[in-house]
């Protein structure tokens, strides 16, 4: 089955396989597939056309994939803009929720280890 482009995984249960699509999550594709009347637990393989046709009328309907990503990207670029705190630490490549910087903010600044030893190579015995 495609969505917009997309193909889902033929062997997953549908709320999982939905996830499949940027800007669906869990609860968004529970909720999809509770309103078009089709259980959870059905893979993509076992549908009919008619849910498909519903489920992808449905998804439609929301701001998913390449306009979800250009809207995040530009409210990021507007905080940049006016040089908010948010927008400095995204500029930088820091956490911008508060979270410690001393240790754990590996994710955000790409696994970067700035310790001594970290990046030292073991010499070789001749």
């Amino acid at each position: 089955m495609r969505i917009l482009g997309i193909t889902l995984p033929e062997n997953k249960r549908m709320e999982i396989g939905l996830t499949v699509v940027y800007g669906i999550g869990r609860s968004r594709a529970l909720h999809i597939l509770k309103s078009v009347k089709v259980d959870p637990g059905t893979k993509p393989k076992n549908l009919t056309v008619d849910q498909e046709n519903a489920i992808r009328k449905l998804i439609e309907g929301f701001k998913i994939e390449g306009d979800l990503k250009r809207e995040v990207g530009s409210n990021i670029k507007r905080l940049k803009d006016i040089k908010t705190y948010r927008g400095m630490r995204h500029a930088r490549h820091l956490p911008a929720r508060g979270q410690r910087t001393k240790t754990n903010s590996r994710t955000v600044r790409g696994n970067v280890r700035k310790t001594m030893g970290s990046g030292r190579r073991k010499e070789e015995k001749t």
